[in-house]
């Protein structure tokens, strides 16, 4: 599945964290192309989180297979120390800027709520090569924690009407800093390019071109998503 001779780069988020970035990762990337075509029909909206676009949970071997990859030359570098559960899923971004619920118009966080003796890691495979569909952006909060988490709590229950209302939140994908989140590294999408980064980072996918978005996956945004939750290192 991988390739032995990937090459490896750093990119620096915050002076504390780096997102890790591995090209020309798999040896036949494409294979993942006809796999989503063969697997279109099962492609769905998830409930329990929320992505703008649709999604195809993928077997355990893949998730094994990652995994294996993740232990050998990434886990240690996000301050993990062993491996607890991963789940992995092919995902197309579909929505619209219109269509965007208001906890679309923020980014987000993977996996909050862990214990403080685990931490979430995550990894994206860019599957498509049209660079309009755009890679992730990273962001810091601007507010304290309690204001940021209220800001979160309320996008993710209030309605449009409200949110509008109480926030300067403008409506759409979010592309730059904002009144609530400054934005401190963009990483570009590339066909056959994993990034791995870790999940209590606020990050949003750099959607500047939604006009450019497809349910094909031949042309529209099609990633591996990855998601690990992980023992932290003894410090």
């Amino acid at each position: 599945m991988f390739n032995p001779n990937a090459r490896f780069s750093v990119v620096s988020i915050t002076q504390e964290h780096a997102c890790y970035v591995v090209d020309d990762a798999l040896l036949y990337p494409e294979s993942w192309l006809e796999y989503a075509e063969a697997h279109h029909d099962e492609f769905a909206a998830a409930a329990h989180n929320a992505y703008p676009g649709i999604e195809l949970a993928l077997p355990e071997r893949i998730s094994a297979m990652l995994e294996d990859f993740f232990r050998l030359h990434i886990r240690r570098k996000l301050g993990a120390r062993r491996t607890l559960d991963l789940h992995s899923r092919l995902s197309m971004a579909t929505l619209q800027a219109d269509s965007l619920s208001p906890i679309q118009w923020l980014c987000h966080r993977d996996r909050l709520g862990a214990p403080d003796t685990q931490m979430a890691a995550a990894s994206v495979l860019y599957l498509f090569d049209d660079v309009r569909l755009g890679g992730t952006s990273f962001y810091v909060p601007k507010r304290d924690i309690p204001d940021t988490e209220a800001l979160m709590r309320l996008v993710g229950s209030a309605s449009r009407d409200e949110v509008l209302a109480k926030t300067t939140i403008a409506p759409g994908y979010l592309l730059d800093s904002n009144d609530y989140f400054e934005r401190v590294c963009t990483v570009p999408a590339k066909w056959n390019r994993i990034i791995f980064y870790n999940g209590s980072l606020f990050h949003s996918p750099d959607l500047r071109h939604p006009d450019a978005l497809s349910d094909d996956p031949r042309k529209g945004r099609l990633t591996l998503n990855s998601f690990y939750t992980c023992s932290r290192t003894a410090t």
